[in-house]
């Protein structure tokens, strides 16, 4: 963290800046970062080498935890230590944290996470840390085939085989080694596809962010897998043994018919993931991949516990994150009201508990039951964590067959509360809801900056009035909330989008905000080259709203990875030593006494124990989880305001707010459109330079690829040429590929 920018503090100002935290936080950062550097070191560089297989060696035979637990300790372990690490820094790190507006430094400074560097080719835009990640593994690659492939000639040289059968044995070792080479790859795989991740919110990259990472790690492992197994294929082609090979399932050793299975589900993965696939038909990509449990089921039968434990600590992680969100989903949520916008977006507001905490830029999952009891949807939340206890609201933009569904459902509701059709509760149209989230950022990163650009297009203005809405609440009621100048640049195809504006009341939030928010908003109407006559109105109009009847469901579940830290610590750490513990029990008093020797039995045994630890010990802290969370929310509650028609929870608003309100601020004096032209942002970030000096300045940007892009390029070129009295800018991007 940098030096002008303050830690995140707790609510208790007093314990999260003693001498004691601070230095117990310390270290655990400095014990975690040499876990894994010294993890990573051994894992890319030593490994591959015969110094690698040496020195497995030794520790096995010099201690008592065997070949399997050596592999387990030396590859998986760190990864779940530094995850127990983690949970334990979040939880003195404490629950709410902000940003305070102490030691802002007067020279904007260079921000790995945040400084575009590639913003053209096939990763997309990469920062200066993602850069170094990729070269990182690049070089992993290089000497990892180079080393092998030393290995694999001094191993043809010291076996004196004919000269027939010289290209056979070349063919399976190098197929070998590309099959360890997956192997480490596949160590890092499920790392970040694990929704509530520990380990993302040690470093604060939010889910839908790192979902890019799984996609290239998943890219990469399968075009090793896929070349294990050609080699192997041709050798066996060569020996004029395939069908008797490929169909073999030893007891003792490699187990070959599992690997197939294996590849297969991973080749179908594979090619359903790819772009365009994954675009034009998402279902098919969807449901493909479920076969992610054939992939890692067969992978354990395949190559035995031996090698299994190479890649468990992530898969372990990747299972606890999954019987989470399971759990959660379990639950049917009440839809408080729903409105239909004049541009045909959709506003749900659901109903959650009072200690459910999140951050602005957060995004849920939510399933319609209605519509699909399959189909799980990613929505940006459009409020703000300070807008009320109760409820949470999501735009939701028509563009697909289940969007339509949902507005026709909603529609249907309409009718029949306008018409009075209701007979009976059974005759009433419904929407059964279930939801998993909300996820994020771990810390609220939009109130690290005294100035901030907002880049949206389209329905990607959405996560943006939860950012408005949060800092203005701040305003409003002192609390420390450091941005004091905020620009939204906002491109749109046509005026009906407009009407989006409505989802945000800014005058009535914070009262004379002008005096305490320097607010620009600029739009930009790229298909009208004039206004229509009704634009000026468009979001003063009043939309349709329905209140839905309350069903068996409740408010959302507070079983989510991104919630509590302690809860979800206790449930990570307890889990992990069900997990070591079944296995380790499993060994001494199973698989040793009755001379268990069957690879592929071991192997799922090895699965077995994985699952099962999450079910009973997990399962044992999600029992009582739920509880704490329907006990606190209930004593929350009482007190508390409600909820009204809107989705609003009542506010009684001080005689200094009524006055306010009876000369209320117009906030299109604050907003210009522009019609037939698109924003130039060269333009935009020269004209910020006379305006905002020489300060860092946040720019979130929530759209297409390619307006990341096209901002990505302008940020970096002037940072490149910036003089020393420009600002340096940020960039940090906002939505999902999934």
């Amino acid at each position: 963290m940098d030096d002008y920018e303050t830690p995140l503090l707790s609510k208790d100002s007093s314990s999260s800046s003693s001498v004691i935290t601070s230095s117990l936080k310390w270290i655990l950062k400095v014990v975690m970062s040499m876990i894994f550097v010294t993890w990573v070191v051994f894992l890319m560089m030593m490994y591959p080498e015969q110094l690698g297989d040496d020195f497995l060696t030794f520790v096995s035979s010099k201690t008592f935890l065997g070949t399997t637990g050596t592999m387990f300790l030396i590859f998986s372990c760190p990864i779940l230590v530094i995850s127990v690490l983690a949970s334990l820094y979040l939880i003195i790190s404490g629950e709410d944290k902000v940003f305070t507006e102490k030691k802002i430094s007067n020279f904007p400074r260079f921000r790995l996470w945040t400084f575009p560097v590639l913003v053209d080719g096939p990763f997309g835009v990469v920062s200066a840390a993602e850069f170094l990640g990729i070269m990182v593994f690049s070089v992993f690659f290089l000497w990892s085939i180079y080393a092998y492939t030393l290995r694999n000639l001094d191993l043809l040289e010291r076996f004196h085989v004919l000269p027939k059968n010289r290209s056979i044995l070349l063919l399976e070792v190098t197929g070998l080694r590309l099959g360890m080479i997956g192997l480490l790859c596949m160590v890092f795989l499920f790392l970040p596809i694990s929704r509530g991740s520990i380990l993302l919110r040690l470093i604060d990259i939010p889910f839908e962010h790192a979902t890019r990472y799984h996609v290239w790690l998943g890219h990469i492992t399968m075009a090793f897998f896929s070349l294990h197994g050609l080699c192997y294929v041709v050798g066996w082609i060569i020996q004029g043994q395939l069908l008797e090979l490929i169909f073999s399932w030893n007891a003792i050793g490699i187990a070959i018919l599992p690997g197939v299975i294996s590849l297969v589900a991973g080749l179908l993965m594979w090619v359903t993931s790819l772009h365009t696939v994954r675009k034009n038909y998402f279902e098919l990509f969807f449901y493909t991949h479920q076969l992610y449990i054939v992939f890692i089921v067969f992978l354990a039968l395949h190559v035995g516990d031996y090698m299994f434990s190479i890649v468990a600590g992530g898969i372990f992680l990747f299972i606890l994150d999954r019987f989470l969100r399971f759990c959660q989903s379990r639950r049917t949520v009440d839809v408080i009201s729903a409105k239909s916008l004049p541009c045909g977006t959709l506003e749900l507001v659901l109903s959650k508990p009072p200690n459910m905490r999140y951050n602005a830029l957060s995004f849920i999952f939510l399933q319609v039951r209605e519509l699909s009891w399959l189909q799980w949807h990613p929505f940006s939340v459009s409020s703000s964590p300070l807008d009320g206890n109760h409820h949470v609201a999501v735009l939701i933009k028509v563009l697909g067959g289940w969007t339509a569904k949902l507005r026709d459902q909603l529609s249907n509701l309409y009718e029949a509360e306008n018409q009075d059709q209701l007979i009976s509760p059974q005759s009433y149209p419904k929407i059964t809801t279930c939801v998993e989230g909300p996820y994020g950022h771990e810390s609220p990163y939009h109130l690290a900056y005294e100035n901030l650009v907002l880049v949206a297009g389209g329905i990607g203005i959405t996560p943006f009035f939860a950012i408005l809405s949060d800092i203005l609440h701040r305003k409003r009621d002192g609390k420390a909330c450091l941005p004091s100048k905020v620009l939204v640049v906002w491109a749109i195809k046509n005026s009906d989008e407009l009407s989006l504006l409505s989802a945000i009341d800014i005058p009535s939030i914070c009262p004379f905000f002008s005096k305490k928010l320097n607010l620009e908003i600029h739009i930009y109407v790229t298909r009208q080259s004039e206004p229509r006559l009704e634009d000026g109105m468009v979001h003063k109009v009043m939309h349709p709203s329905v209140k839905l009847p309350r069903t068996n469901g409740c408010s959302m579940s507070v079983l989510v990875g991104t919630g509590d830290n302690i809860w979800s610590g206790l449930y990570l750490i307890i889990s992990t030593i069900g997990f070591i513990s079944m296995i380790t029990l499993l060994d001494i008093f199973y698989i040793k006494r009755y001379n268990i020797t069957t690879w592929w039995y071991k192997g799922l045994l090895f699965v077995g124990c994985m699952v099962a630890s999450v079910l009973i010990f997990g399962g044992l802290v999600v029992v009582f989880w739920h509880r704490w969370g329907k006990q606190t929310g209930e004593v929350e509650a009482n007190g508390n305001d409600k909820v009204d028609l809107n989705g609003e929870e009542t506010h009684n608003p001080s005689a200094a707010e009524l006055k306010g309100l009876a000369i209320e601020e117009d906030v299109q004096s604050y907003t210009t459109i522009r019609y037939g032209t698109r924003p130039n942002f060269r333009e935009i970030f020269e004209s910020l330079n006379g305006k905002w000096g020489s300060v860092d300045v946040g720019v979130i940007v929530c759209g297409p690829a390619t307006l990341q892009t096209t901002v990505a390029k302008e940020i970096r070129s002037h940072s490149i040429w910036r003089s020393a009295n420009h600002p340096l800018f940020h960039f940090n991007s906002h939505s999902f590929d999934l």
